[in-house]
C-alpha cells in the first residue's frame, strides 16, 4: 500500500497571500519552480543555438569575411569578420557543454520531474519544497557562471581587466588563458588541467569548471527530492504500478543522477586541485612552452574514466526523461492504452543499471586491452535491448490508434524516428573495431546528436506542446505548432543526416578549418565542403523554425485562449486540478486512485477514457 502524501487539513491552513518575490522568484511551489527550470532552459538553449548558427557559418565559409559574425561577435572574437580560431573551439565548448546540461538535463528533468512528479502521483507538492527552491537557485547560479565564461578575454570578464594583459585578443600571440574554454565540452586534461596551456584555458576555464560544480548540487538537491517524493508522496491507491510510464522515468532518471553525478564532481574537484593547488592526479611529464613542469604521477586517462562513468549515463538522464513524456503523450493521442505496461517499466529499469557498465566504448582509442574492448563491446549491445524494447512498444501502441495528431503527438512520433535512426549508428560505434575507424569523426557528431540530442529535444518540445496548458491555463497555436515540428524535424535531419558521410569521409570533429583536406585528396575535400555548407543552410532553417516556437510559447502565456480542465481528454490525476493554480494543487481532498492510467478506449465504456479517479465497475478488471 503506497503512503498518502499530506493531510489534506493540514494543507488547507496555508491558502495565503504569497508576495511577488515570494510567488515568482524565490518559490517554493513545484509548480512555479518547474516554470522556472523551463525559462531558464529556454534562454540557455537560444544562446547555444546562436553559438551553433555562428560556428557553422566558420566551416561552411572558411576565411571569409562575415558581416554577421563580426556584428555579433565583434573584432575581439571576430576581428574582420573572420572567427578567431581560438574562439570557433570556445563557441564549440560552450554549446556542447549547455545543450547537454542546461537544456537538456535541466530543461527537461528540472522542468517536467517538477511539474509533474507531484502532480500525477497525488501530492500536495515536492518533499522539500525549500530544497526544491535550492535546486533551482544553484541551477540558476550556475547558468550565469557559464554564460559569464563566454565573454572572458584580454586577461577580463567583460572587458573589466583582470590581469596584466592590455592588449587585444587580436594581437595576443602568446598563451595567455584568454576565452571562454576550448577544450571541448569533455574538457579533457592537461589542456583543463594548466591555467598557461592555450587560450582559454585560463579564467574562461575555471568558471567553467566552478559552473558544473554548482550545477551538480543542484542536480543532487532535485534529485534526492524526486525520489523522496515518488516514494513517500504517493496518494492512496497510487501503487507503483499504477504510476504513469513518465514518472518511473523520472524515479528511474534521479536514481541515475544521485549515482552518477557525484563522480562528475570527484573529477571535477580533481581538476580544480591540479589547476590550483599543484597537484598532479591527472598530469604528468609536461613540457609547456620549451619548459619541463614538475607534475609528475598522474594520468590524464584517469579523468576519462571518471568523466565517462557520468557521460553514459548521462545519455539517458536526458533521454529517459523524454521517452516518459512520449510514453504519455503517445498513449493519449493514440487512444490505446500504452502496449506492453510491465516491459516498458522492465526496459527503464533495465536502461539505468546498464547505463553504468557501457562507459569504456568512449575510450576504445586510449589504448585499453582488447579483452577489455570486447566486454564493453558486449555490454554496449546488451543495452540496445531495453532500447529496442521501447521502440516496440511505441510502434505497436500507434499501430491501428485513432491518431489524434496533436503538435506534442507529432513531436513524440518524431522522437520515435531519431531515436531509431540514431540507435542504428550507435550499434556501429559499439563495435570497438569500427569505432576506431571512425573515432573522433563527425560520424559521432552525427550519431550523438541525433539518438540523444533530437530525442531529447523533441520529447521536450512534446512535453511543452502537451502540458502548456497545466502550466500556463492557456492553449498555444496548434498551427505554428504544426509549422514549427516540420521546420524542425526537416532541418535537424537535414544537418546531422550528411555528417554521417563527412566523417566516414575522415572529417574529424572540433576542426576550424579543413582547407587542408585540399592537399591530400581533391574529391574528398570537395565532398565535405559541399556537405558543409548543405548542413548550415539547413541549420539557419531550423533556427527560423524556433524562432516560430519562441513567438508561439511567449505570445500563448499571454493571449492564448484559455485551456479546459482536460483539454487531451486524459486518465492521468494532474488533469482533475483546476486550471487555475491554487496552494496544494487540489482544493479538497486529495484524489484517490482506482486504476491504472492508460484505459483508453476500453470495451464496454461509454468515454474512449476513463480518469485514474474512477473507481473500477463491477466484474472489471484492472488492466
Amino acid at each position: 500500500m503506497s503512503t498518502v502524501a499530506h493531510e489534506n487539513n493540514h494543507h488547507d491552513e496555508h491558502h495565503h497571500e504569497e508576495s511577488f518575490v515570494s510567488k515568482y522568484i524565490f518559490s517554493q511551489d513545484h509548480k512555479m519552480i518547474g516554470k522556472q527550470f523551463l525559462m531558464t532552459a529556454v534562454f540557455m538553449g537560444v544562446v547555444a543555438m546562436m553559438l551553433s548558427i555562428f560556428f557553422r557559418i566558420q566551416l561552411a565559409w572558411p576565411g571569409e569575411e562575415s558581416t554577421f559574425l563580426n556584428t555579433f561577435l565583434g573584432d575581439n572574437w571576430a576581428p574582420g569578420g573572420i572567427m578567431k580560431e581560438n574562439m570557433y573551439l570556445g563557441l564549440v565548448t560552450i554549446h556542447g557543454t549547455i545543450m547537454v546540461f542546461f537544456l537538456l538535463t535541466g530543461g527537461l528533468s528540472g522542468t517536467f520531474s517538477n511539474l509533474l512528479i507531484p502532480l500525477q502521483l497525488g501530492a500536495r507538492d515536492m518533499a522539500s519544497g525549500f530544497l526544491n527552491m535550492l535546486s533551482y537557485w544553484f541551477f540558476f547560479i550556475s547558468t550565469l557562471l557559464m554564460f559569464a565564461s563566454l565573454f572572458v578575454y584580454d586577461g577580463g570578464l567583460f572587458g573589466i581587466q583582470l590581469g596584466d594583459a592590455a592588449a587585444p585578443l587580436a594581437e595576443h600571440t602568446a598563451w595567455d588563458g584568454s576565452g571562454p574554454a576550448m577544450s571541448g565540452w569533455t574538457i579533457y586534461p592537461p589542456l583543463s588541467g594548466l591555467p598557461n596551456a592555450e587560450q582559454g584555458s585560463g579564467l574562461g576555464m575555471t568558471l567553467w569548471l566552478f559552473s558544473m560544480g554548482i550545477f551538480i548540487a543542484s542536480s543532487l538537491l532535485g534529485s534526492l527530492n524526486y525520489i523522496v517524493t515518488v516514494i513517500n508522496l504517493r496518494t492512496k491507491g497510487m501503487k507503483m504500478t499504477r504510476m504513469p510510464l513518465t514518472i518511473w522515468a523520472f524515479f528511474v532518471t534521479a536514481i541515475l543522477g544521485v549515482l552518477s553525478f557525484p563522480v562528475l564532481f570527484s573529477a571535477v574537484l580533481l581538476l580544480i586541485m591540479d589547476r590550483m593547488a599543484g597537484t598532479s592526479f591527472y598530469l604528468s611529464d609536461i613540457i609547456v612552452q620549451g619548459e619541463m613542469l614538475a607534475n609528475h604521477g598522474g594520468s590524464p586517462l584517469l579523468y576519462q574514466h571518471l568523466f565517462w562513468f557520468l557521460g553514459h549515463p548521462e545519455v539517458y538522464i536526458v533521454l529517459l526523461p523524454a521517452l516518459g513524456l512520449s510514453s504519455e503523450i503517445i498513449a493519449t493521442n493514440s487512444r490505446k492504452p500504452i502496449f506492453g505496461y510491465k516491459a516498458m517499466i522492465g526496459s527503464i529499469l533495465a536502461i539505468g543499471f546498464l547505463s553504468f557498465i557501457v562507459w569504456g566504448h568512449h575510450m576504445f582509442v586510449t589504448g585499453m586491452n582488447p579483452f577489455l574492448g570486447s566486454v564493453f563491446v558486449f555490454t554496449t549491445l546488451l543495452i540496445a535491448i531495453p532500447s529496442a524494447v521501447k521502440v516496440f512498444n511505441y510502434l505497436t501502441t500507434l499501430w491501428k490508434g485513432s491518431l489524434v495528431l496533436t503538435p506534442a503527438m507529432m513531436f513524440a512520433i518524431g522522437l520515435v524516428s531519431t531515436f531509431i535512426t540514431g540507435g542504428v549508428t550507435g550499434i556501429i560505434l559499439a563495435d570497438s573495431a569500427l569505432d576506431i575507424a571512425i573515432h573522433d569523426t563527425y560520424f559521432v557528431v552525427a550519431h550523438f546528436h541525433i539518438v540523444m540530442g533530437l530525442s531529447a529535444v523533441f520529447g521536450m518540445f512534446g512535453g511543452v506542446y502537451h502540458w502548456f496548458p497545466k502550466m500556463f491555463g492557456r492553449m498555444m497555436n496548434t498551427r505554428l505548432g504544426y509549422v514549427h515540428f516540420w521546420i524542425t524535424i526537416i532541418g535537424a535531419y537535414g544537418v546531422f543526416f550528411p555528417m554521417h558521410f563527412v566523417g566516414l569521409a575522415g572529417a574529424p570533429r572540433r576542426y576550424y578549418d579543413y582547407t587542408v583536406y585540399q592537399e591530400f585528396d581533391q574529391g574528398t575535400y570537395d565532398m565535405i565542403m559541399d556537405l558543409n555548407v548543405i548542413v548550415t543552410f539547413f541549420a539557419i532553417f531550423a533556427a527560423i523554425g524556433q524562432i516560430l516556437f519562441l513567438f508561439n510559447f511567449f505570445y500563448s502565456i499571454f493571449r492564448g485562449p484559455k485551456a479546459p480542465q482536460n483539454p487531451w481528454r486524459s486518465n492521468t490525476l494532474e488533469w482533475t486540478t483546476p486550471v487555475e493554480h491554487v496552494h496544494g494543487n487540489w482544493p479538497g481532498d486529495l484524489p484517490i486512485v482506482h486504476r491504472w492510467p492508460y484505459d483508453y478506449s476500453k470495451p464496454g465504456a461509454e468515454e474512449d477514457f476513463i480518469p485514474q479517479t474512477i473507481p473500477l465497475a463491477e466484474g472489471e478488471e484492472e488492466h
